[in-house]
């Protein structure tokens, strides 16, 4: 039941109490309690303080990897330039590859030509050496006319001219040759030109996309690292609000233990006479003539018949729950004993106590008189038992 129930004690009068040292404690501890919730409550308000951060943050890179986006569109435009870029050098690269296969093949054909031209001019070098002058002579001396030797002078100039044209046509081929080499070579450096331009463009292009995919991953993570800190916040949170929610139920049952150990109990203990010595009772409980209305009303205590001045006792522990005047009830109190049973002490000529004392059983609290709607010194004594008039001579007789 709690260790609060380990202070209640039962005072001379019956009337149960709490003991103060165990309700000094449940204080301490509610406040203690306290202490720790404003504590609580602040961590939780840093909490979601640094979620709302968390959330800002990734708004803001939401937002740049929206831009993010806008740049990745723009790269992928440009990796579109490049690849097509590539696919027109790779058919320039084609294109010239074959031409280059062209040339090699008239630069093959053209050697040969060439080197068939030279061992042939070798020969009729040589052959021109070894026999050109004597063949001419025989050639003139052998004629058998005029004519003849025309003839045979017109062949021999022929022959030079034929001499003369083949070399050349071998000048030609060689020049042919030195040029189609030259071709080729300037076919070759821009083979090679347009082949280092792919590859620069292929570097481009994966570099491009390197990046890209680097600073999309890198924005991904970092989104993702935010909203994992976004959820451990939530988790923080969440823990943080049943922790609040547990204290909160302690704080709100350690009151509870509290309100019931200082809420006065009544133990069924007898009621002290409270007018001492004086026991006639003048008027009792229930249905009378009024003596001073004359008319037939409802007696709601008891009146005790005792001189002006004489004491007025609490008839029971409690606490003063009022304490004043009223104009039926002249100077009166109200003593509240606990478990919703009261006393009301009318008609008094003065007041010992006041609001919010703790009384016990047998206190003087007040002296008799006549005040308030009165036509004699008495005491007029009434009981309430949850919240309605009871006869009072069952708790004092």
């Amino acid at each position: 039941m709690g260790v609060w129930l380990a202070g209640l004690v039962l005072s001379g009068a019956g009337l149960v109490s709490y003991a103060d040292d165990d309700i000094d404690t449940l204080k301490e501890r509610i406040g203690e309690k306290q202490d720790e919730l404003g504590d609580l409550q602040d961590e939780k308000k840093a909490l979601q303080s640094g979620k709302q951060s968390v959330q800002q943050t990734i708004n803001s890179l939401e937002a740049k990897k929206s831009e993010m986006s806008s740049y990745v569109a723009a790269l992928d435009e440009e990796v579109k330039t490049i690849e097509e870029n590539i696919e027109a050098l790779n058919v320039q690269i084609a294109a010239k590859e074959a031409e280059i296969e062209v040339t090699r093949a008239e630069l093959l054909a053209a050697e040969e030509t060439a080197t068939e031209q030279y061992e042939a001019m070798k020969k009729r070098i040589c052959f021109m050496y070894e026999n050109g002058e004597t063949l001419y002579l025989e050639l003139l001396l052998t004629a058998d006319s005029f004519t003849d030797m025309l003839n045979k002078a017109d062949y021999i100039q022929m022959l030079s001219d034929y001499d003369r044209k083949k070399l050349d046509e071998y000048r030609l081929v060689v020049e042919e040759v030195n040029l189609t080499k030259q071709v080729l070579e300037e076919e070759e450096e821009v083979l090679d030109a347009a082949k280092a331009a792919a590859q620069q463009e292929q570097d481009d292009l994966e570099t491009l996309i390197a990046e890209k995919q680097a600073q999309i991953k890198a924005y991904e993570t970092d989104i993702a690292n935010q909203e994992q800190a976004i959820r451990e916040y939530d988790e923080e949170i969440a823990a943080q609000n049943q922790l609040i929610k547990d204290v909160e139920a302690a704080i709100a049952a350690d009151k509870a233990a509290l309100a019931e150990a200082q809420r006065l109990h009544y133990n069924g203990g007898k009621f002290a006479w409270p007018a001492p010595k004086y026991t006639r009772i003048s008027d009792p409980f229930g249905w009378r003539m009024h003596p001073t209305l004359h008319v037939k009303k409802f007696h709601n205590g008891v009146d005790l018949a005792a001189p002006g001045g004489s004491a007025i006792l609490a008839a029971y522990d409690g606490k003063v729950v009022a304490a004043g005047y009223s104009s039926s009830m002249g100077n009166y109190i109200m003593i509240d004993h606990g478990d919703n049973l009261m006393t009301v002490y009318m008609h008094a000529s003065a007041l010992y106590v006041s609001k919010g004392a703790s009384v016990t059983r047998g206190q003087k609290i007040a002296a008799v008189g006549s005040t308030g709607r009165s036509t004699g010194n008495h005491l007029h004594f009434g009981v309430r038992k949850n919240g309605e008039y009871v006869d009072p001579m069952p708790y004092i007789q």
